[in-house]
């Protein structure tokens, strides 16, 4: 039988809310956290015709009143420990960053597959336990990396892998806008996982090396301005700009090569990608023995690209991997690499940007036994049972 519901207020929920468990066609889902972010994923997991949200948790009193004036068939909690006693299947996490780990261990431990807003964990060592107790409970762990489910990067992805702009020289990439500062989450990790994963999806490659400088302008103790460089196995180089400190809202990618440039802004409405017939010839020189390069300026071609929302993308991915069992294409090893190339970037930007290699874990280092995590997150929580 299904536990009863109960909310925020401490009363069960009602009988409507209840008769909801009888529609078994539906996956049921729960959002963790309802801040910045959150909302956009309940809109999006709540019209999903073949998924049931059944609660959201959230600990400030005026969110689960935005949740229950805009969804009233919800049911909201004050903590995430009851949600995970209902009969949800999976659950949604969009949290701060420092507390990604331990809402994601429980939510594992209690038999729950998983969605992890950016970045998967706050360190390596965190999403390398992650990774290890989703293998041996057999649980989905996907990571919001929304921007590879834009058909737009899709599309840049595809002018780089069939060759159209030729061999890449470098990319550039901006991330930039007025906000929203953080004390528990420097400017890299707050606003780079999105560029880090667009690059390594675009270019199908892994940065190696990465170097980083920065300012703390409004904090003392917190960047909130950073320039990022990223080396790739292949050679090819990247900055990323990233700022909460600025005027105008910026999300630019400019792929340069040695055919034609590519340039994605996701700002703009009605052009997400402009192609360039730009370049750069083989150095000529002239009957007077001067030295000149061959520039060639060629059309602009701006592509046909079907839009659709890429966080409904992300969210329908992910039921259909829960359903399925198969690894998102945003898994936890893609999760794991991000976040590493995040903990090198972190370490040059104190080491004054010295290049730091990243090192991504290869083997997975067993943790505690699955049922003794299980046996510590429910005495923890104080739940009834755990799947």
């Amino acid at each position: 039988m299904p536990v009863a519901l109960q909310g925020s207020n401490g009363s069960h929920s009602n009988g409507h809310k209840a008769n909801a468990w009888d529609d078994d066609r539906r996956t049921r889902v729960g959002v963790i956290g309802c801040g910045y972010w959150g909302p956009q994923l309940i809109r999006n997991i709540h019209d999903m015709p073949n998924v049931m949200l059944v609660g959201v948790a959230d600990t400030r009193p005026d969110r689960l009143d935005f949740v229950t004036r805009h969804y009233p068939a919800v049911n909201v909690f004050s903590s995430y420990a009851p949600l995970l006693e209902t009969e949800v299947e999976a659950v949604v996490i969009a949290t701060p960053i420092h507390t990604h780990h331990r809402i994601a261990m429980d939510a594992l431990a209690a038999g729950k597959h998983i969605l992890v807003e950016k970045p998967l964990a706050a360190s390596v060592a965190e999403a390398v336990e992650l990774i290890d107790l989703a293998k041996r409970l057999n649980r989905v762990v996907m990571v919001g990396h929304t921007f590879l489910y834009n058909p737009a990067v899709q599309e840049l992805r595809r002018l780089v892998g069939d060759g159209e702009l030729g061999r890449v020289y470098y990319v550039d990439a901006a991330r930039l806008n007025l906000g929203l500062f953080q004390r528990r989450a420097n400017v890299i990790w707050d606003l780079a996982p999105h560029d880090i994963s667009i690059l390594m999806y675009v270019l199908g490659t892994t940065p190696v090396e990465v170097s980083a400088r920065g300012s703390m302008c409004v904090q003392e103790d917190v960047h909130d301005v950073a320039y990022i460089e990223l080396v790739f196995d292949t050679g090819v180089s990247a900055h990323v700009h990233v700022s909460w400190l600025d005027p105008a809202k910026v999300r630019r990618i400019t792929v340069v090569g040695d055919r034609k440039m590519a340039v994605y802004n996701d700002v703009s409405l009605n052009e997400k990608i402009r192609v360039y017939d730009t370049g750069v010839g083989t150095p000529i020189t002239n009957s007077f023995g001067e030295f000149q390069m061959s520039y060639r300026h060629g059309q602009v071609t701006i592509p046909y690209i079907t839009w659709q929302e890429p966080l409904r993308l992300e969210c329908e991915h992910f039921v259909e991997c829960v359903r399925s069992g198969t690894d998102p294409r945003t898994d936890a090893l893609q999760g794991l690499t991000v976040v590493s190339v995040l903990e090198a970037a972190n370490e040059s930007l104190q080491q004054a940007g010295r290049r730091v290699p990243v090192q991504v874990p290869s083997l997975v280092p067993q943790v505690a036994a699955p049922h003794e995590i299980v046996r510590a997150s429910t005495a923890r929580l104080g739940l009834a049972s755990a799947s």
